[in-house]
């Protein structure tokens, strides 16, 4: 049944908001405010204050600039933290976000063409065909497990040895290109399928193609590091230098941790993922044949026991969130308590955590790392979190969140498995179930 608005009930509609007493005041400081601001409540901000009971060392807030990489650079803070604090290295001290972008992109684009082949027989307005191509072929979001595959095959070097260029901090121009040569290519493959091309005359376009992709990623993110010399000064004012490593043995010695022991763990509240299930989601990923992207569903308490466990052993938390949901940047508060939006329209605005993810109001955006947690009873009221947008926003770049937006706007954690309890290690190690590929978790 459908019903137009009659100009009756628009008369009505005047009526009743000229009965508010309130209105004018309203109007005016809305008009002229906004509503974040009009609404926000000073309360948070008191009760936000950065001080927390465990609170890890951790160094210098990195920045991502203009780009979306804020997975690569949350998984790559976890594991400074560990190297800074077994070598006493300096708080500016990074490792090179630019070295694992250029790989990301060249897998992704292997990655992609590969789904095209397999996807060259459907028809182009296909749903799966569709999502394929208006779903950008490169952008700058990940996940966990495609970091895992990326350092598993080709290590990591610190960013003294591959630096940050104008193309990794200002993505757009790169990934608009690329993506323009990867439909390109995706258009030549289609029509090689649609002309029964071999499989050999379509693995060596293919690789033809990668040689263009590759030159390409060479020229704006430089060519990618394989030998170098580690140089630097400890905060002891020691010097250090270790000649001719390679990547892979940099992470070795330097790092050293089995990756194969971090798992991601999700909280999807919703009807078709059941908790303590494990899920992956097709065409998802970036290095064909390497590490599945793979989520154990938990209820919200059993992800933020793990996490505070894991903090209390030492280690930060690579985490995602919907960070654009009541949060203010510049002060580097996320509550739910920050803006009581509903209050000043008089009206209901409130969605249950399933709601949002079902009816696309949330989803996750943004991956930062959790470096401390302040416990009352034993009971968690809120969270130190370190995000890389430089140190002009919140505390020196640290954000505090609320324990009650965490359980609204947090999705994914990773943690060790070996701090889960037995019954959850089981669950974890179950075959997981594919989602379609436009159910997907990338910030």
């Amino acid at each position: 049944m459908s019903a137009g608005i009659s100009f009756d009930q628009i008369n009505q509609f005047q009526n009743n908001l000229d009965t508010k007493k309130e209105a004018k005041v309203i109007e005016r400081s809305v008009t002229h405010q906004g509503i974040l601001a009009t609404s926000s409540d000073f309360a948070s901000e008191v009760a936000m204050n950065p001080v927390f009971s465990i609170d890890l060392a951790t160094g210098d807030v990195a920045d991502q600039k203009q780009s979306g990489r804020c997975w690569m650079f949350a998984a790559l803070n976890t594991m400074r933290h560990k190297l800074m604090t077994n070598f006493k290295m300096n708080d500016d001290f990074e490792l090179s976000q630019n070295y694992i972008n250029f790989w990301d992109k060249f897998e992704k684009s292997n990655f992609f063409l590969d789904n095209v082949i397999k996807t060259a027989n459907e028809p182009l307005d296909s749903r799966k065909v569709a999502w394929l191509m208006a779903t950008p072929p490169q952008q700058d979001g990940g996940q966990w497990d495609m970091l895992c595959a990326l350092i598993e095959k080709y290590g990591i070097v610190p960013k003294s040895a591959m630096p940050e260029t104008f193309s990794s901090e200002k993505s757009a121009q790169l990934n608009k290109f690329l993506n323009l040569k990867l439909r390109h290519n995706a258009a030549v493959l289609r029509e090689l399928v649609a002309n029964n091309a071999s499989n050999a005359k379509l693995l060596s376009t293919k690789e033809k193609m990668l040689n263009d992709i590759y030159r390409m990623l060479a020229y704006t993110l430089g060519e990618p590091t394989q030998k170098f010399d580690f140089e630097y000064r400890d905060k002891d004012k020691q010097y250090h230098i270790d000649r001719d490593l390679n990547p892979r043995a940099f992470f070795k010695k330097y790092i050293d941790i089995d990756l194969n022991n971090y798992v991601s763990l999700i909280n999807s509240p919703t009807a078709d993922k059941p908790f303590m299930k494990t899920y992956t989601v097709e065409m998802l990923g970036n290095v064909v044949g390497g590490r599945q992207v793979k989520h154990l569903n938990l209820e919200m308490n059993d992800l933020k026991q793990l996490a505070i466990e894991q903090l209390k052993r030492g280690e930060s938390v690579w985490f995602g969130s919907d960070v654009g949901q009541s949060s203010n940047s510049q002060k580097g508060i996320m509550d739910t308590s920050l803006y009581a939006p509903d209050e000043l329209f008089d009206t209901d605005l409130s969605l249950s955590k399933g709601a949002r993810l079902d009816y696309g109001e949330s989803l996750m955006t943004h991956a930062m790392v959790i470096t401390g947690v302040d416990l009352v009873d034993d009971k968690p009221t809120k969270w130190k979190v370190e995000n890389s947008w430089g140190k002009k926003v919140g505390n020196k770049g640290y954000f505090v969140m609320s324990d009650d937006w965490m359980d609204q706007f947090v999705y994914q954690i990773v943690v060790n498995k070996n701090f889960m309890p037995a019954e959850i290690q089981a669950a974890q190690e179950q075959e997981p179930i594919e989602l379609a590929p436009w159910d997907q978790w990338e910030p």
